[in-house]
């Protein structure tokens, strides 16, 4: 039997991957991609459509590589439009790196010379190990990227074509519609006119409303108690059923709402600028954890008797992520002081300061953000961020970790002297003093246990 902790490097094993195919288990897609040889066509593992014979599939890391051996995405199971691979989380090698950055659109802004200088990496090196681990190199990567928020803005937004082919980042038109034809097998009006003839989203102006994935179970009111607890005046708004905050992103401003339901996330975003679409989608999934694998947390965790009773109460339990590095170090070590005000949308109105603004008054960390000094960001190697963020004045281990686990979603941090997360652990009948030792059971999934522990404080 195949288990979804395997995945990882599920895609290498031709038998294996067919297995869950065969079976369409969902709890897969994301995880890797069925390419079919007699159609040219790639698809999610539980695509509907009938399965096709072993010998005429393959199997690949990532829709960017099934692209650049010629398949293109099938239009019934849309296999860009799943969760993503729990990999780059789980993973802190620089694929994994490379891939949370090209996510939020760093290519496109930075081209891949920037992408390389922020992973710390040539060109050529970046390259050569992108094209071994996941099929494809950055360009190609992007290129993938690309395409998906272009289908995100054909078939939800009213933009004209030419707009939207900017706005996701190609450099002409005449790029877009080569790219859409090859990756969709169709043209960009004729996936607009598909796309209306079923359409289901609210669509107006800078206005959208996506459906985002998960992998089921996911405990939204835990990260709503977290939010709620959390809360910046101005900046987020928290109700019983949703989320809403102030987006600062490359090229303008945002604001999105949050709205969790039984099988998505309901995202309503208005943005100044769509050339931020991809990048505040990718940041939102990070801010919930929407692409964790509850089943491998829950085997590995369930398995400690005093933790078991926990994690059966609550399925499915989420790492609250950030969508802005900068902003969560700042908020962990100092008093903020009032952001510029945006045009208002469910009850938030202000944007958190920058850096800069928070330099202002004299803070050493917030200068060396300011003068790129320090650099916290979704593609940075864990252990040589937690090194930098240590060697700045006020901040200790434990905010070091905390950062680590929320800017970059690392999977296996506990804060074992979190007052919070040691309280709870004493309700469990577990001896605060030996978190450390009783984390060895829970490797690789400590962040996970710790929220268990902070819920199981209040």
């Amino acid at each position: 039997m195949v288990t979804s902790t395997e995945a990882p490097a599920l895609w290498r094993n031709a038998e294996r991957c067919y297995r869950v195919v065969t079976a369409r288990d969902s709890r897969f897609d994301g995880q890797f991609i069925m390419a079919v040889r007699t159609t040219g066509i790639y698809c999610r593992p539980s695509c509907p459509a009938s399965t096709p014979k072993e010998r005429n599939v393959r199997f690949f890391p990532t829709s960017a590589a099934a692209q650049a051996n010629g398949f293109r995405a099938c239009r019934r199971c849309l296999p860009d439009a799943v969760p993503g691979s729990p990999d780059w989380n789980v993973r802190a090698d620089l694929a994994a790196r490379a891939m949370r950055l090209i996510s939020d659109g760093t290519v496109e802004r930075e081209g891949v010379p920037g992408l390389a200088r922020r992973l710390g990496y040539s060109e050529r090196q970046l390259g050569r190990v992108l094209t071994a681990e996941l099929g494809a190199g950055p360009l190609a990567l992007a290129r993938a990227h690309r395409a998906h928020s272009a289908r995100l803005l054909i078939e939800m937004s009213e933009l004209p074509l030419t707009d939207v082919a900017f706005a996701a980042g190609f450099a002409s038109v005449r790029q877009f519609n080569e790219t859409i034809r090859e990756v969709f097998a169709t043209t960009p009006s004729q996936l607009r006119a598909f796309a209306a003839s079923r359409r289901r989203h609210d669509v107006s102006g800078t206005r959208l409303s996506l459906r985002l994935p998960f992998r089921p179970p996911f405990d939204a009111l835990g990260l709503l108690r977290f939010f709620a607890a959390h809360a910046l005046p101005g900046v987020e708004e928290v109700t019983s059923t949703s989320y809403a905050r102030t987006l600062r992103l490359a090229h303008g401003t945002g604001v999105v709402r949050l709205t969790p339901s039984s099988d998505h996330v309901r995202c309503e975003l208005v943005l100044t600028d769509l050339r931020d679409l991809g990048s505040a989608v990718s940041r939102v999934r990070r801010l919930l954890d929407l692409d964790a694998d509850p089943a491998a947390v829950t085997r590995v965790l369930g398995a400690d008797p005093a933790l078991a009773p926990a994690v059966a109460a609550v399925p499915g339990i989420r790492v609250p992520g950030t969508v802005d590095g900068e902003e969560l170090l700042l908020r962990a070590l100092v008093s903020v002081p009032p952001g510029e005000e945006v045009p208002g949308e469910w009850g938030v109105t202000r944007l958190f300061p920058t850096a800069a603004q928070v330099a202002a008054t004299g803070h050493p960390v917030a200068e060396a953000l300011a003068e790129g000094r320090l650099d916290v960001h979704v593609g940075r190697d864990a252990a040589e961020l937690r090194a930098e963020l240590l060697d700045c004045p006020g901040i200790d281990a434990g905010t070091a970790d905390y950062v680590v686990m929320r800017v970059l979603g690392a999977p296996d941090i506990l804060l074992t002297d979190d007052p919070v997360i040691r309280r709870g652990a004493e309700a469990l009948g577990i001896p605060a003093d030996s978190l450390a030792d009783r984390a060895r059971m829970w490797t690789p999934w400590c962040s996970y246990a710790g929220m268990h522990l902070r819920r199981a404080a209040s």
